[in-house]
């Protein structure tokens, strides 16, 4: 029997690291993307062991990333985006993945570059960054959402530059580099209170300042940047995205758990919230 459905949920294509645990990474963005009502389609980019104490190893996957994306060409179709994170490629590789993202030109494209997992080993130094930045910017299109310490990296700044430079040194680079935007999240500069920032060519929007909330929770920035991609899939526009992302991400913080009372906290699917008495 042929069901005729009433509308297509638009499609977000996630490259990342595969985090078993479900914390952060290409979990987190499924899931994220179901909350929103998108469809979620995902090629793993690292390979990691990891859990709510600490990542232990990243590893390149072992099946070809461009291979897996030109199998999913036919469905990118229609209302679709990317987001770009966790990435344990080597150099060639990688610049076949950008070939192959320019080719399949997808209409939202955000990148969320980590340097490493909260905990555990690193996998990237701002000269890596750079690199990727070098092959994949150009392009056209990106918003990019580094934290202070990844702008920082990227930028050439010591350790320290992470909680007192400006937020135009830390953006700069990346507009240099061809970025559309750069949303730069607030959590690592000092003080009690949070605020993120816009940033285009255009100029610097600073985003609503919060106050900071207790505690560590994991997968902060993976959330963000998927719920980001999901609104923008969903008709919001860049800044409005930017601005329900941050509030979603704030509603969810006392609620996040550790599985088996081990480890620092992760968001809860809503639909566990909402079954909570």
């Amino acid at each position: 029997m042929d069901v005729t459905h009433p509308s297509v949920a638009p499609l977000a294509l996630c490259l990342g690291g595969m985090d078993p645990s479900g914390g952060a990474g290409l979990l987190r963005d499924a899931v994220t993307m179901s909350e929103l009502g998108c469809q979620s389609m995902a090629v793993s980019l690292a390979e990691t062991l990891q859990n709510g104490l600490a990542c232990t190893r990243i590893e390149p996957p072992s099946m070809d990333a461009v291979h897996r994306i030109e199998s999913l060409a036919p469905h990118l179709t229609g209302r679709w985006g990317v987001k770009l994170s966790l990435c344990a490629l080597e150099a060639t590789a990688f610049r076949r993945l950008c070939a192959a993202l320019r080719h399949l030109a997808p209409p939202l494209r955000i990148w969320d570059p980590i340097l490493a997992p909260s905990a555990g080993v690193g996998l990237h130094d701002g000269e890596d960054l750079r690199r990727m930045a070098a092959d994949l910017l150009p392009m056209g299109g990106w918003v990019v959402s580094p934290n202070r310490g990844e702008a920082a990296a990227f930028a050439g700044l010591p350790p320290e530059a992470i909680r007192s430079a400006s937020v135009e040194v830390l953006a700069t680079p990346w507009l240099e580099a061809g970025a559309s935007a750069v949303w730069l999240k607030g959590g690592h500069a000092p003080g009690d209170q949070v605020q993120d920032a816009w940033i285009t060519q255009r100029g610097i929007q600073p985003l609503e300042a919060t106050p900071r909330l207790a505690g560590e929770r994991r997968g902060t920035g993976c959330l963000l940047s998927a719920t980001w991609l999901g609104l923008r899939l969903q008709g919001r526009d860049d800044l409005g995205a930017a601005l329900e992302a941050a509030r979603r991400l704030r509603a969810r913080w006392d609620q996040a758990h550790s599985p088996g009372g081990i480890g620092r906290a992760m968001f809860m699917p809503l639909s566990a919230l909402q079954e909570t008495p």
